[in-house]
């Protein structure tokens, strides 16, 4: 199965997580299909996210991918994800496009273990997640320990949240936890309109679910196929929770880390034809971040301007099988701890280019996403409205 994570705010499909298919599920559409399916500690091993990189592939997506991952082979260290290091080298993939959700009964596993086996994966360029917070046995604690890029509530907990004011309160509290952690959260299993405005009042930000895309929904398909209904009134949506803009809701603004999307990369060798391939594949990438073989960024390739310059008289012909990067412009380079109105600024120094995606990096130089500028723009609106 293929699940959009769709971003709420713009609409589009920013991910793919690939699930295993559970005949048990049937046919469905109901949270339970959109649920962090557990694939038995480690009875499938890491199978289970190589046949997604290879169903994937199948599929020609060139969107980020979030695949499960048992805790017992994180645990393992690197002999045990040495099969998804292949599969990715065949498909020619980058850990950096790949989000690992971790599966399975983490408290049964050793924390040492698991946290060391969570550092290796980040050394690669994996992106790490938890899944079913709220339902599964996760130690809070160590989300904090592990600090994963992405946290998904639990399905169960969310639909019946928006009934019982004692979850919904709980859900609360673990959006606050999660974006305390600095982790974005994930809202599965979103499939009535009244869940949708309950999960945007929370502060809530990616969704999956049967209301946005239907149950056979595959990349091949088409963008045009993930639906997201307006907001309901504001009167009508449950009420946003306290505190979810963060201590730097003021002043500066919160860090350009709240508003990380996956960025879609290529070796900084690929060729022009090849990033029209990936760009004409999904309508929702704006831009190309081109890499070094170290996750540095050494261009950026806006989806607009290259396109147009490719369609213009002869382009293709003369810059197809030339390196991309002779059309790319420098990266506009941000620190993850920038705050959102610092960022702004990076981004108005080049007025022919304000609008670029801002390339986020981490403490040595890696790509670890893109941030928007519209985001920034509507959350600096935000602010200015609520003082």
């Amino acid at each position: 199965m293929f699940l959009p994570v769709v971003d709420l705010d713009t609409g589009g499909a920013i991910a793919v997580q690939v699930v295993p298919e559970d005949p048990a599920w049937g046919a469905a559409p109901d949270a339970v299909t959109y649920a962090m399916p557990d694939p038995g500690g480690v009875t499938g091993g890491v199978a289970a996210t190589v046949n997604g990189v290879l169903a994937a592939a199948r599929e020609e997506t060139a969107l980020p991918l979030v695949l499960p991952i048992s805790a017992a082979v994180v645990a393992a260290g690197s002999a045990g994800t040495a099969p998804l290091h292949e599969a990715l080298r065949m498909c020619n993939r980058r850990p950096r496009e790949v989000i690992l959700m971790i599966e399975g009964d983490v408290a049964a596993v050793g924390r040492t273990a698991l946290l060391s086996g969570i550092d290796g994966l980040r050394a690669v360029g994996y992106l790490v997640a938890f899944g079913e917070l709220g339902t599964a046995p996760l130690p809070l604690d160590l989300l904090a320990d592990a600090a994963p890029y992405v946290i998904a509530l639990s399905a169960d907990l969310l639909a019946r949240g928006t009934r019982d004011p004692r979850r919904g309160a709980l859900v609360e509290s673990l959006v606050r936890l999660a974006r305390g952690a600095g982790a974005h959260v994930l809202a599965p299993g979103v499939r009535e309109e009244t869940q949708l405005a309950a999960v945007r009042g929370w502060g809530i930000r990616l969704a999956q679910g049967p209301l946005l895309a239907p149950p056979d929904w595959r990349p091949s398909h088409g963008h045009n196929r993930v639906h997201v209904p307006l907001p309901v009134p504001e009167a009508e949506a449950a009420p946003a929770a306290p505190g979810l803009m963060g201590p730097g809701a003021s002043g500066l603004g919160p860090r350009v880390q709240e508003f990380l999307l996956p960025a879609v990369t290529l070796p900084a060798g690929s060729t022009a034809e090849e990033v029209v391939g990936v760009l004409s594949a999904e309508p929702s990438i704006t831009s190309v971040v081109l890499v070094d073989e170290y996750q540095r960024p050494q261009g950026s390739v806006d989806r607009s301007r290259f396109l147009l310059f490719m369609a213009g008289a002869y382009g293709h012909a003369l810059h197809a099988k030339k390196p991309a990067s002779r059309l790319a412009d420098p990266a506009k380079i941000v620190a993850k701890t920038t705050p959102a109105i610092a960022a702004m600024q990076v981004a108005g120094r080049d007025t022919t280019r304000a609008y670029d995606d801002l390339v986020v990096v981490d403490e040595v130089g890696r790509c670890m996403g893109v941030v928007r500028i519209s985001d920034l723009l509507r959350h600096v609106a935000e602010m200015q409205a609520a003082r």
